[in-house]
Parts: structure tokens; sequence; C-alpha cells
């Protein structure tokens, strides 16, 4: 191929890159994974001539399907919140917005993982930008039960148990009563409880726990799986229940150790059993620098060699990945399980586009569509991964796991399928090597679930309703409809548990069981853990065999849901229900009216404005896709661009209804931008907006999400957001 540089970039062919993504690939990746640098940007060329057109055309019916429902609402307007459902229904399936159904038929991926297709629990979601956040969650498959309970409200500060600076001996005896109670829930002794046991060993193969002056064995003797140390005095106790281990720790020596009877220093669970690498809606990466960050990181983790140097308390701390795990099992030989959670990692859905690559197929350079360049190039990073050339491995079967977000509908999930064929084979890899999650999050992606999973019938592992993201385009694609009710009740609208049953309903139907996981969302308050607990079994009860956990403590506390309940077993029992309503789907979460005092619309308002203002303000000034952002209320929430899809459409909504003024949605912005302005106050490279409106790319940014989000691509925020940041970055 031709090779020429200019403006800072590599021509390739059609493809100009940026040095920096020319040099990471080239200099760092391609010697280190074996592939030839000719045939790869040749290759690499001809999927990107091949798939550009491809992902405009899908684009355009995007828009061409919007503006025509735009049109039918304002031909067909609402009465009382109430639409003509039936003339709705046939409209949608005239302009082929609802598909029609095929036969029936089951999934058939193969070389899956077990942590996918076998074992039930929670899983993370985090920024891959962020080394030491991504090698947390690597490392998050085990987690102290006794630090999650301590550092949480899960354990409450009432008589003497209040969590003081240094170690409170009360609130500690509570954490030991609480893990004690769990063991006896879900590893019964035959006699007795954990409280009462004085020492542990192993006989003949089976555990005998000390009681006294007596000892019992397990009410099921097959839940003891392994233990480490010596027989007749080992230093861990490995159990399992629904397929997750739980580690008994033991050390007379240790600081808890040496005050319990049976000298347990902790109790370690199997968490985070699979963590998804965010390179979509958890970061802000907007140009080569940023999406090198990116790939960079994932490159390490897909070479067992990750690692992250930091200052914490005062000193100097490096992070890398953890070691696998090894057990004596009862009858002598050796157990290996894994030390890491299972990465996914998130491509970028099929809208964005990025000028790390600029693409010239005749009418002058335009940005690469991300996606494609996600599909390329992640997958070339985990080469050595999928090839089985690490010692600290992955993918055990030599698979790669994307998870593709945002895709409407079967046609776009055939183009991500194709895409992995392409790329599959620019790599010479064996067919179906990368196996695809589809996020079921977008409206068109929901009623064609069925049609869109027969499009990857032989890739598919997961599943997830995205609740926060499928509220935005539910919001967005009914605009003109009339006005939503408000952002609190949206939940208990008929819509929302239909959606939530479907999604499960189809995954069992087409046979995802053992093969993929059918997951849930996100839990959004990461200080209220007590609320988690209280609620959060509502997932696996629901069929659901992975649920989205905002840190590696709540994953811990998560997984105790997935030993009360075999979702295997719900899962078989679901099978036979009959399917969601559809109707109840398509039930639009109109107001049925707008007589809503002044008080409560203000109120409505500054909730969503302070919501926008807070995560807004840290992605375009700081490049931070994901942080707690305390709320009207400054309760801390997990904020990423899927809620402020929501915030921002939801005022849009109001505007475009006539139930809130410019006026006040100006002053509630400028009234709440003081206010995130002061919650910000103690972050030293916090930029305030309230003291430069008009030059502030942040508060500006947030203002174009509510007052230009009708003409929003599907009521997204990444155009305004990445836009906002590039020409800061510009400008700086």
């Amino acid at each position: 191929m031709n090779q020429t540089s200019h403006s800072n970039r590599i021509q390739k062919g059609i493809l100009a890159i940026d040095q920096q993504m020319y040099n990471f690939i080239e200099n760092e990746v391609l010697p280190k994974v074996g592939v030839d640098s000719d045939s790869y940007w040749s290759g690499f060329e001809k999927v990107v001539k091949e798939f550009t057109p491809r992902n405009k055309e899908l684009l355009a019916i995007r828009d061409k399907m919007q503006s025509q429902i735009d049109q039918w609402h304002l031909d067909h307007p609402a009465k009382d919140g109430e639409i003509d459902y039936p003339t709705y229904k046939a409209f949608l399936k005239e302009i082929g917005y609802l598909l029609p159904e095929g036969e029936d038929f089951k999934v058939s991926t193969q070389n899956v993982d077990d942590e996918i297709a076998h074992i039930a629990g929670p899983q993370l979601v985090v920024p891959v930008r962020n080394a030491r956040y991504a090698l947390n969650a690597t490392n998050a498959r085990w987690g102290s039960l006794y630090d999650a309970l301590y550092g949480t409200d899960v354990i409450s500060d009432e008589n003497g148990q209040e969590a003081t600076g240094g170690y409170n001996p009360t609130r500690g005896a509570a954490v030991v009563a609480y893990a004690k109670n769990f063991l006896d829930d879900n590893f019964a002794l035959a006699s007795g409880s954990y409280s009462d046991a004085t020492g542990f060993k192993v006989v003949d193969g089976n555990l005998e726990v000390t009681l006294g002056e007596g000892s019992t064995q397990l009410q099921d003797p097959a839940k003891f799986v392994g233990y480490v140390g010596e027989a007749d005095s080992p230093t861990g106790i490995l159990l399992k229940n629904n397929n997750l281990h739980v580690e008994i720790q033991i050390d007379g020596s240790h600081p808890v150790g040496k005050d319990d009877p049976a000298n347990i220093k902790d109790v370690l669970l199997e968490s985070a059993i699979t963590a998804i690498q965010d390179c979509e809606d958890s970061i802000a990466a907007v140009d080569a620098e940023e999406k090198v960050e990116v790939y960079r990181n994932w490159f390490g983790l897909m070479n067992g060699n990750l690692q992250e140097t930091f200052e914490k308390g005062g000193k100097t701390r490096t992070r890398k990945q953890n070691p696998d795990r090894e057990y004596n099992t009862p009858d002598g030989g050796k157990l290996i399980l894994p030390g890491r959670s299972l990465l996914l990692i998130r491509n970028v859905g099929h809208l964005m586009q990025n000028p790390a690559i600029l693409v010239d197929l005749g009418d002058g350079p335009e940005e690469i569509f991300e996606g494609l360049m996600d599909g390329l190039i992640t997958p070339l990073l985990s080469l050595n991964d999928i090839k089985g050339r690490n010692e600290l491995s992955n993918s055990r079967t030599g698979s790669m796991y994307i998870v593709k977000p945002k895709m409407h509908g079967p046609e776009e999930v055939k183009m991500a399928n194709d895409l992995f064929n392409a790329s599959e084979d620019l790599l010479g890899l064996e067919r179906n090597t990368i196996k695809i999650g589809i996020m079921d999050e977008e409206r068109r992606m929901t009623v064609n679930l069925k049609e869109a999973i027969r499009q990857a019938k032989e890739r598919v592992i997961f599943i997830n309703t995205g609740f926060l993201d499928r509220t935005g385009d539910e919001m967005h694609t009914s605009m003109n409809a009339g006005a939503f009710v408000p952002k609190g009740e949206m939940k208990s609208q008929a819509w929302q548990p239909a959606y939530e049953q479907w999604n499960v309903d189809i995954g069992l139907e087409t046979g995802l069981q053992g093969h993929a996981q059918i997951g849930k969302g996100m839990w959004a308050k990461p200080d209220e853990m007590k609320e988690m607990m209280d609620t959060k079994a509502a997932h696996p009860k629901a069929g659901a065999n992975t649920a989205w956990v905002p840190s590696p403590t709540g994953a811990t506390l998560h997984s105790m849901h997935y030993h009360q309940v075999n979702v295997a077993d719900v899962q078989d029992s679901l099978k036979s229900r009959q399917r969601a309503s559809l109707d109840n789907i398509l039930t639009i979460p109109l107001a049925k009216d707008t007589n809503w005092t002044e008080e409560e619309k203000q109120q409505e308002l500054e909730n969503n404005a302070q919501g926008i203002l807070g995560y807004v303000v840290r992605w375009v000034n700081q490049g931070v896709g994901c942080s707690k952002v305390p709320d009207i209320n400054d309760v801390g929430l997990m904020e990423d661009r899927a809620t402020l899809r929501i915030s921002s459409q939801h005022i849009t909504n109001w505007l475009h209804h006539n139930v809130v003024s410019e006026e006040q949605v100006m002053d509630a912005m400028k009234r709440m931008a003081k206010v995130v302005d002061e919650q910000n106050a103690d972050d030293p490279d916090y930029q305030p907006m309230a003291s430069d409106f008009e030059h502030s790319y942040a508060f500006k940014a947030a203002c174009d999400l509510v007052f230009k989000g009708r003409e929003q691509p599907s009521g997204y925020t990444e155009p305004l957001l990445h836009q906002a940041r590039l020409d800061l970055k510009a400008n700086v």
C-alpha cells in the first residue's frame, strides 16, 4: 500500500490515520500479536469501504422512521393522554418499524465460557479508559464480605455500631454475625450454627466442623469442594452453591481471626463473575488521544500485563491483575479457579464517528464510524488471549465477547454480525470466535427482539435490558404524542414491566439458557447498599442470570442474591408462562392530564437540570464519562450518558408541549449550575459554570441537550457532548 504522512496523519489507501493511533497499532500492537502491517491495513480499508455506506443507510432509516412517527402523532393527536393504538400499531407495521415474527428457533452459540453460559452472578460495567477502575473491576471476581458489610449501610449505625474513624469492635461483631447467618442459610451444618464453630478440618475428604465438645458436617456434603493448607489445619475452606464459590478464610494471627472462636478472619465471596470494560456510555473518548488510552488499557488486559501505579494514603501503590486461585480438592487433587472476572468489552454503537481515522470514499475525507473502528481494532487487541498465549487468560474457550449497544432492530444486528465476520476474516479467526452481546435498550429493538437475536443466533451470548437508555428512546420516539409523566413515575407505566418481562420471555424462547446471559440494568445508588440488598433480589427472581452493579463492593453484596435464588430453576419455571404483552410495550407513557402545580413542575425541572449539569460539566471539562453525581438532595447517583439522555429528553418534551417555558428552563439551568458548582467546590480540577455562562462549554452543551433535544438523533447525547469536548480541547 502507498503510505504518505500529512498533518500528523499516515495515509493508508483511503484511510488517513492519526499519528498517535497509527503508532500505537503499528509499533505496540501488530508486532506483539504477530499480524502483518500491510495485510492488516489493506484489510481494514476494504472493510471500511464496504461497511461505511451500509452504516449510513441504516442511520438514514432511523431518521426516516422517526420523521414518519413524528408526523403520525401530529395527524392523530392524543385525547386525554390516549392514542388510537390499533391504528398506531398498524402504522408501525406499515413503515417496517414493527416486523413480522418468523418461525421458532434456538440459538446455537458454541465455545462460551462458563461465566456466561452456566454461572449466574453480578456484572460490573467500568470505564476502560481509566486503568485503575478497569483493574479494580477485573479483580472483583473475589470480594471480602466482611469489608463489604463493614463499609456500607447494610450494617446499621445504631446501638453503638457506627462506622467510626478506627475499627469499631461492636460494628465488627455485627458484620461477623451477618456473615455467619449467610453461611447458615446457604451452607447449613447438619447441627448447630457457624456462630458456634470453633474449628475446621478435612477428614477422609469431608469437612468436619468442631462445635464445642463435638463436631458436625454440612447438611449437603457436596457443597464442600476444596481447601487451602493442611487437611488438619486448613487456612481456607472452599464451598459451592448455585455454581458460586465462597471461601472461609482462617488465620488465628489476624486481628479479626484471633478473636473468632474458629479463627475465621473473613468470608470471601465469588462476586463479579463478569465485567464489561466499556468503550461507550461510561467514558469520554472523542479523538485519537483518548481512543488510544481506551485501546491500550484493553490491550493490557488482554495480555495480562496491565498495571497502574497511584498514590493512596500517602503511599505509592501498584495495581495489576490477580492470579488464579489454587485449592486442594477433597479427593486429593488440585482445583484452579479464575482469579479475575471474565471480561467483555462494550464497543460503540452505529451512530458516532471519530476523527482518529479519516475515510475518503470519493467525496472528501470524513470521520470513520467509531463502531467500525472498534469492531476491527478491539479483536486485534484480543488476539493473544483468543489464541491462549497468556499466562493470565481471560477466555478459556478461545472466544472474545463484544457488547454492542444502541442497535435499532434486526437489520442493525445483521450489520454488526457481518462486521464481526469481516473482522474474523481479517484476523484469520474461525467463524463466531467473536461473540455478541445485544443491548435491548431501543424501542425498535425491543419490539423485534426475537428477529434481532435470529440475526446473531450463532454468536449471541447476552441480551440485557438497559432501562435508562430505553426510557430515553421511549420519550424521543413519541415526542410528538404528548407530555410524558414525571420521570419518577416512568417505571410504574405499563410499558416498563412488560418490556422487562418480554426480554426474559424472548431470551428463554430462543434458547439462551446455557448459551448466554439474560441481564438486567444498573443499581444507580452506590451508597445505598441496604436498599439494594432489600430490592435487587428481584433481578434473579425475574429470571435474569446477571445484573449490573456500580462497584466491586456492590458485586460482593449482590452475589448473595444468587445464593438465595437458583436462576436456572427460575428460568425453567418461566418457560411455560405467557409472553408479556406487546400492546403494553407499545403503550406510550403519556400523562393523562398536565394539571401539575407550579411547584411540582419546578421541582421536576430542577431535578432534571441539576442531574444534566452535574454530569455534563465533568464529561466536557474533565473527560469523565461516568461518576457519582450528587442529585438535588445530595444523594450520590451513578450517572452516565443513559441517565443524561432521560433527563434532557424529559425537559425537551415538557418544553415542546408547553408544560414549562423556555424562560423557566433557562432560569432553572442557571440556578442549578450554581448548585452544581457548590457541590464540586472541593474538586481542585473543577471549572465552575456560573461565573461565566457565556463561555462555559459545559453549560452551553447542557442547554443545547435540552433546547435542541428534538433534533438529536434518537435523543442521543453523544453528538453534542463530543463536539463540546472537541471545541474545549481545541481552545485550551
